[in-house]
């Protein structure tokens, strides 16, 4: 077989996440319109996550989280979001690199991206984030009985492939 000095498999990878930077950051400008949500799934101790202890000790390997009804201050940059999440009435603000994220899902239309996790981002401890100030309205997953899903708590993973027309 022949060598791939192109690196299609890295050129795919980069504009399937530039598709999900894309979506942030009009969720960032514009909020969620009409049903759209958002389950994101990225690995906890990647290179550039930055979340509490407290979240780390409960999702040392991988996290999911929900961006749905009520998040904050949500910024996205080329290579990272931020975002201010309540879990279980504790106001926490993580960062998450896209390289660290290993799938992304919006159940209102039923699309999801999948990714292979840089070499980079696994290699590295996660960082504590720094406190955050509590917003007036801080109550995110909790309060619509969407929590974080735990590795193996009825997590699905969604492969592209699924969602072509075949």
């Amino acid at each position: 077989m022949a060598t791939d000095h192109i690196r299609y498999d890295v050129l795919a990878r980069d504009a399937l996440r530039g598709v999900l930077r894309q979506v942030l950051t009009d969720a960032a400008e514009h909020g969620l319109p009409g049903e759209h949500h958002f389950y994101i799934t990225f690995l906890s101790t990647a290179d550039g996550v930055k979340i509490s202890p407290r979240l780390l000790s409960q999702y040392p390997q991988e996290m999911t989280i929900i961006l749905q009804h009520q998040f904050w201050d949500l910024v996205v940059t080329d290579d990272r979001f931020e975002v201010g999440l309540s879990f279980n009435g504790i106001p926490e603000r993580l960062v998450v690199p896209f390289s660290a994220i290993k799938s992304f899902f919006d159940p209102s239309v039923q699309f999801g991206l999948q990714f292979e996790p840089t070499e980079e981002a696994a290699a590295a401890p996660a960082t504590p984030a720094e406190e955050a100030p509590a917003p007036a309205a801080a109550e995110n997953a909790a309060e619509t009985g969407d929590e974080p899903t735990r590795q193996g708590e009825g997590a699905e993973v969604v492969r592209l492939d699924r969602f072509r027309k075949k």
